[in-house]
C-alpha cells in the first residue's frame, strides 16, 4: 500500500482529526461537520479497485473546497478478492433496489478504511475519526450500522498506544448515522458543501457523469426530491 498527497494544505487551527472521504454526498457532509466543530481535517480516500475511481477526483475537489488541512490518496487492491459489483468487472451492478445486502456491499471496507484511519490518527495524535456511514437512507450494508461503528471503537481502544495509554479516548465519529438523506443533504448545505463536486454513481463514466438507475443514484435523487431541491448531479 502507499499513499499520495495530491494538494495537501496547511495552517489550519484546531485539534487533528481523520475524516474518510470518498468524494460522495455522505462523506463531504461529514467533512464538513467536522470542520464546522473547530476540527483541522486530514481527510483520507481509498483507491482500493472500484469501478467509479472517478470518485477519488472529486474527493480531491471537495478536500479543496472545505478546507481540508491535508488530503491524502491510499492505494489498496481490494479488488484482489472481489467479491463486490463495485470491485469485479463480472458481477453488474444492479439497476433498481435490490433485497437483503447487495452485491455492491464491498467484504469488511469499513472495517479495513477504519482500521488505516485509525494507525494515521495515532501519528497525528487525533482522537476523532470521522466516516459517514449512514443506517436510514442507505443500501443495507452491514458496516453501516450503529453497532458496527460502536464496536470498531471498543476495539480501536483496546488496541492501540493512544486508546490504552489516553484512557480510552478514542471516539469514532458517525455524524450522519441516524439522519435521512434529505436532512443530510439540508445540513451539508447550510455549512456550504457544494453538491455538484461530488460524485454519488456506483458506475460513474471518466467524467463523473452518473447512471441514474444504481441504488447509489435512486438514494440521491430521492434525497433531493425529498429537499424540495435541485439534484446538481451530471447524468448520462
Amino acid at each position: 500500500m502507499n499513499a499520495s498527497q495530491p494538494g495537501a494544505a496547511t495552517g489550519q487551527p484546531g485539534r487533528p482529526a481523520v475524516v474518510l472521504l470518498s468524494g460522495g454526498l455522505d462523506s463531504a457532509t461529514c467533512l464538513a461537520i467536522a470542520r464546522s466543530e473547530g476540527y483541522a481535517c486530514h481527510a483520507l480516500s481509498f483507491a482500493y479497485g472500484q469501478r467509479h475511481a472517478v470518485e477519488l477526483a472529486a474527493a480531491g475537489r471537495v478536500a479543496s473546497s472545505l478546507g481540508a488541512a491535508e488530503h491524502r490518496v491510499m492505494n489498496i487492491d481490494l479488488a484482489a478478492f472481489g467479491g463486490s459489483a463495485l470491485t469485479d468487472a463480472g458481477i453488474a451492478v444492479p439497476e433498481g433496489p435490490t433485497a437483503g445486502i447487495p452485491v455492491t456491499y464491498v467484504p469488511a471496507r469499513n472495517t479495513v478504511f477504519l482500521a488505516l484511519a485509525l494507525a494515521w490518527s495515532e501519528v497525528l495524535g487525533a482522537q476523532d475519526i470521522y466516516i459517514g456511514v449512514n443506517a436510514v437512507d442507505y443500501s443495507g450494508y452491514p458496516d453501516c450500522r450503529p453497532e458496527f461503528v460502536e464496536a470498531f471503537e471498543r476495539t480501536a481502544n483496546l488496541a492501540t498506544r493512544a486508546g490504552v495509554e489516553g484512557g480510552g479516548g478514542l471516539r469514532i465519529r458517525a455524524p450522519l448515522i441516524a439522519l435521512a438523506k434529505a436532512e443530510i443533504i439540508r445540513r451539508g448545505l447550510a455549512l456550504g458543501v457544494d453538491y455538484s463536486l461530488t460524485v454519488s454513481c456506483y458506475q460513474a463514466d471518466a467524467r463523473g457523469r452518473a447512471c441514474g438507475a444504481c441504488d447509489s443514484c435512486r438514494l440521491r435523487r430521492e434525497g433531493f426530491a425529498a429537499a424540495g431541491l435541485q439534484d446538481p448531479t451530471a447524468y448520462r
